[in-house]
């Protein structure tokens, strides 16, 4: 799954009192450690990066031809806590590699234990395993090879060739995680898998030169593998009523009927997809300095959950439209959450 994390600092300590007033109080002293240690948590978990998240399964469930239910939101838990693991494990793994280019995070910086973090992960992975188990043998037979995916990549995998595939293995896993739980079966949900998992390839390759910068080559792959997702999304599927299927020959009425409205809605959020991270991708494809890299990678994260509303609706599944829409109202609350947190950057390693 993709990795989106939030650098900025949060920062607390007792204020020094005035000349003459009372010191703070003993209340006010213990708040600001307990803040502290929070904030360094949520940076370590990179929580505005948790909304990118349902919409797998969500969709997922709808490219299985089903609507939402109970064993959905367990697939939804188990995705998280995986999501999160794999955050936890990832800047373990890279304690070392981060006290040189990103001191500031909080490993190095101190804020949090290097075993607290692997404790964490082994305790996030061993609930997303459990929370799949309750949503079924199906569901718990794909998030296993997610578990492991995500394991392979942040401790062998991440910095050789095979890294940004095994990435984009685990948003497509983490799709068909949706649909194993609600629907009991993959196949139909492997296209959309495989679309998602494309794009998460593309923005993973784009990071791994965002702290150095230096490659057109990412960034242009990139910007062509949103053109080519876009039209992939938005392609309209011929269906005609049961007993005309046959009938029908190409070319004759009725066997290519007007767009419906589920079909402008997807093709809507495949423009929504594209706008959001194309022009980016332009950007640093023009001028690969670290920061346009930066800014492409995040927008390449943020355009996921566009591009999983889009798949949802594009399914035609009852209820397709409502799920699709309910995952695209995830773009604006993750944006509003990472203002009031004050973690606006984000990365993928």
């Amino acid at each position: 799954m993709s990795r989106a994390a939030a650098t900025a600092r949060d920062t607390a300590g007792p204020s020094g009192a005035a000349s003459g007033t009372a010191g703070p109080t003993p209340a006010n002293t213990e708040a600001s450690p307990r803040a502290a240690r929070l904030g360094a948590w949520a940076e370590l978990l990179r929580l505005p990066a948790l909304f990118t998240v349902p919409g797998d399964a969500l969709a997922g469930a709808a490219a299985a031809g089903a609507r939402p239910g109970p064993r959905t939101l367990l697939a939804i838990g188990s995705s998280l806590c995986l999501y999160e693991a794999g955050m936890a494990l990832n800047d373990w793994a890279d304690r070392a590699e981060d006290a040189a280019e990103r001191p500031h995070r909080p490993l190095p910086s101190g804020r949090i234990r290097p075993a607290a973090a692997l404790t964490a992960a082994g305790v996030l992975t061993g609930a997303g395993l459990a929370l799949a188990a309750g949503a079924g043998r199906p569901a718990l037979a794909v998030a296993a090879p997610l578990a492991a995916t995500v394991w392979a990549y942040d401790l062998a995998l991440k910095h050789t060739p095979a890294g940004p595939a095994a990435m984009a293995a685990a948003r497509g896993l983490d799709l068909l995680l949706g649909a194993a739980a609600t629907g009991g079966g993959t196949r139909a949900a492997l296209p959309s898998a495989a679309l998602l998992g494309s794009h998460t390839l593309a923005v993973t390759a784009v990071s791994r030169r965002e702290t150095t910068g230096g490659s057109v080559r990412a960034p242009l792959a990139a910007l062509a593998t949103t053109a080519a997702l876009t039209g992939l999304v938005a392609r309209r599927r011929t269906r005609l009523p049961a007993g005309r299927r046959a009938a029908a020959a190409p070319g004759l009425s009725g066997s290519n009927p007007a767009p419906t409205a589920t079909e402008a809605l997807t093709a809507a959020l495949g423009a929504v997809y594209a706008a959001t991270a194309a022009r980016p991708y332009f950007h640093a494809a023009l001028n690969p300095s670290p920061p346009l890299t930066q800014r492409a990678v995040g927008g390449g994260i943020r355009a996921t959950v566009p591009l999983q509303a889009a798949l949802a609706a594009r399914s035609g599944a009852s209820g397709a439209a409502a799920t699709s829409l309910l995952v695209a109202a995830l773009a604006p609350a993750g944006r509003l959450f990472a203002r009031r947190s004050a973690m606006r950057k984000v990365s993928i390693t």
